[in-house]
């Protein structure tokens, strides 16, 4: 499995991050991967990608297993991550961590089908969330026995009552 890491996209959003100079956003979050890059994404190689053009002071830390930084030499870090993803999506699947839609609509169209997207959120430092649930969202109250679709048959049922109520 390979992990590429829309870098700034991640960085500039992430609560942790997003208020501290180029540099420090990078460092931060090559560290982070490094230290917790399997417990975030899952097991696999990750490459982080930034573009080159953003890049300020001394560049991050030297490449290091299991994260290898990519600075977006050849145009932006957009085509860079797609340039990866013709080269790798042959022999493995691609999970591109991202929410640019228009690189995600790129990834999909490149990757002949063994590419997966998953929000930069899923790497964010302050929300806590861990590893992000893969597949469908469980309906929350499902432990307490109500039902799927339990929601929309209270505001069925809110709307009928508080109109009636509403016109005496």
């Amino acid at each position: 499995m390979l992990y590429v890491i829309d870098g700034y996209n991640v960085t500039r959003s992430d609560p942790a991050t997003r208020d501290l100079p180029l540099d420090r956003q990078r460092d931060a979050l090559i560290a982070r991967l490094r230290a917790r890059g399997a417990e975030l994404l899952g097991r696999g190689r990750i490459v982080v990608v930034f573009d080159a053009e953003r890049a300020t002071g001394a560049p991050a830390a030297p490449n290091m297993e299991p994260v290898e930084v990519v600075f977006a030499r050849r145009g932006s870090a957009d085509d860079e991550i797609v340039r990866i993803i013709q080269g790798a999506a042959a022999r493995e699947t691609v999970t591109v961590v991202t929410s640019d839609n228009a690189l995600v609509a790129r990834a999909r169209t490149h990757g002949g089908g063994r590419v997966r997207i998953r929000a930069r959120d899923v790497v964010f430092d302050a929300g806590g969330r861990g590893r992000a649930r893969i597949g469908p969202k469980r309906y929350p109250a499902s432990g307490a026995g109500i039902p799927a679709g339990g929601n929309a048959i209270t505001a069925e049922l809110k709307e009928l009552w508080l109109t009636e109520e509403s016109e005496e």
